[in-house]
């Protein structure tokens, strides 16, 4: 037998040994018909090992942002907001990321521990500004309201005020005079002092009442007014006392005796 014959002779003992391996089945049953194993999907886990910092956020308004025309404008509230409300909010997170002591607590204790000094001394500024930024201003949208909506003061609240004030026009006449002679940047502020009486105080840039240490009258607020610059001057310029007497007529009363109430 010559190469050639041997050669063929052994690919062929190879192919027929090959072939009697493979099951019969596999020639009897229809492509179509093999079942492929499925892939398991990956379990899913329930809980998570990772513990997040609580991070603050933007409130949503209550209102829409053309809601206080004509006295509030809808640009204003809009800059007011999306722009600077947000970077209160950005720059808080920012600063409590970074310090375990000051991640979970919220909003209402993290002013009061500014105001205790209770807070990490290399950040203590950035806190005061900017998460009494965020509160002030979380605040403030709550205690505005559509013109329509707003009547007065009236049930406690009303009480408190003409015991306090005398009148409610001499509370407007009192908190006026504090939101125009506030030098610069802040707030005004009508709250319920620690010792329970109704006073009208003010505030330098984002300090407020609940800052115990750094304020000069401390207590609860019941109403809030911002009079930094980019709260009206697109609509009354330099006529602060104008964009003051103004917003009396957007005061949610409601939200103010619900606030009094809290405070008591």
């Amino acid at each position: 037998m010559n190469s050639y014959s041997m050669t063929s002779t052994l690919l062929k003992m190879k192919l027929t040994k090959v072939t009697s391996m493979v099951p019969s089945t596999v020639h009897q049953t229809s492509p179509h018909s093999i079942r492929v194993p499925r892939t398991p999907r990956p379990i899913r886990a329930r809980f998570t090992l990772v513990t997040q910092a609580m991070s603050f956020s933007l409130p949503d308004l209550p209102y829409a942002y053309d809601a206080l025309e004509p006295f509030v404008d809808t640009q204003t509230m809009t800059i007011h907001h999306t722009k600077h409300h947000q970077t209160y909010v950005t720059n808080v997170n920012n600063v409590v990321a970074k310090y375990s002591d000051l991640q979970g607590l919220d909003l209402v204790e993290l002013n009061k521990r500014i105001g205790k000094g209770e807070v990490p001394s290399d950040v203590s500024t950035a806190l005061r500004n900017n998460g009494g930024g965020h509160w002030n201003h979380t605040f403030f949208w709550k205690i505005m309201t559509n013109p329509s909506n707003t009547s007065g003061p009236g049930g406690e609240l009303k009480q408190a005020i003409e015991a306090s004030f005398g009148s409610v026009d001499a509370l407007k006449e009192k908190f006026n005079a504090a939101a125009t002679t506030r030098f610069g940047s802040g707030w005004a502020w009508l709250v319920v002092t620690p010792e329970g009486k109704l006073v009208v105080t003010s505030t330098p840039n984002q300090d407020n009442p609940l800052q115990a240490g750094l304020v000069d009258q401390a207590g609860t607020p019941v109403l809030g007014l911002d009079v930094w610059e980019h709260a009206y001057y697109l609509k009354y310029q330099n006529r602060r006392p104008e964009y003051i007497n103004a917003w009396w007529s957007v005061v949610n009363w409601e939200q103010a005796e619900e606030n009094f109430k809290a405070a008591k």
